[in-house]
């Protein structure tokens, strides 16, 4: 069984910054891609960002050039650098991880953007 621990939420005023932090259970090699979904209330859930194992990274348009994904791979924990929050960026964020046809998911972390 796969775990993902995610850490790093909190409320932050807009204009802010917040880092998102990921650690599974096992190499962050070993998925097919690992990435960030956010759930607001009364919304679907929706991808922010994705890397694959190879390094090639998306992300949903209102955050290109706010957020950026990335490995580390000494500490094996994926990040999501969160600049110039937004009140509409106030959700939940979960990591995500895909292995082969299986989907992993943490527990969600809050993240909430208010002044």
């Amino acid at each position: 069984q796969v775990q993902l621990v995610e850490s790093g939420g909190g409320l932050v005023q807009p204009g802010g910054s917040l880092r998102l932090s990921c650690a599974p259970s096992r190499s962050i090699f070993s998925f097919n891609v690992m990435g960030w979904y956010r759930q607001a209330p009364g919304k679907e859930r929706e991808l922010v960002a994705g890397i694959t194992s190879g390094g090639n990274t998306n992300y949903e348009d209102s955050v290109k050039g706010r957020f950026t994904i990335s490995r580390d791979n000494a500490k094996n924990t994926v990040h999501l650098q969160m600049n110039s929050l937004k009140p509409e960026d106030t959700a939940v964020y979960y990591c995500s991880a895909k292995l082969g046809r299986k989907d992993y998911w943490g527990q969600g972390t809050q993240v909430t953007v208010s002044s």
